[in-house]
């Protein structure tokens, strides 16, 4: 019940700096809609997306989302144990390595989404030119 009670402010933090996000991802892209760049590409043949560009677009966003959350929950979480170990040598060894497994997941994480990222683009350029 007790770390009910120390959890929920974090949680409610959690969903109203999320919420804030996203409306300000919409605000910026409608910023950039509706511009007479798009209006020449498509008169030219040039789509700007495809339904499944955007289908795949979103999918990746929200999972890196959710793994951002993660992450921030376990370093969150690491530096709870790391402030209230009182001198415990088992504490703060148990809150370096949450941190360093966060840490770890971080770069494993970016690193797989840099490689996606390239092999996405350099497929999208194949498939619009018709070579490498």
């Amino acid at each position: 019940m007790n770390i009910i009670k120390k959890i929920t402010p974090l949680i409610i933090s959690l969903i109203l700096f999320t919420n804030a996000l996203q409306i300000s991802a919409a605000n910026l892209n409608d910023a950039f809609t509706g511009s007479k760049l798009d209006g020449m590409a498509g008169k030219m043949g040039y789509n700007k997306t495809t339904n499944s560009d955007i289908l795949i677009g979103t999918i990746i966003n929200a999972f890196l989302s959710i793994l951002g959350i993660i992450f921030l929950v376990l370093m969150l979480y690491g530096g709870y144990l790391w402030m209230t170990d009182r001198g415990n040598e088992d504490s703060v060894n148990k809150a370096k390595n949450v941190i360093q497994a966060a840490v770890i997941g971080l770069i494993i994480v970016l690193f797989s989404f840099s490689i996606s990222y390239f092999v996405i683009t350099k497929l999208g350029n194949a498939t619009l030119t018709g070579s490498e």
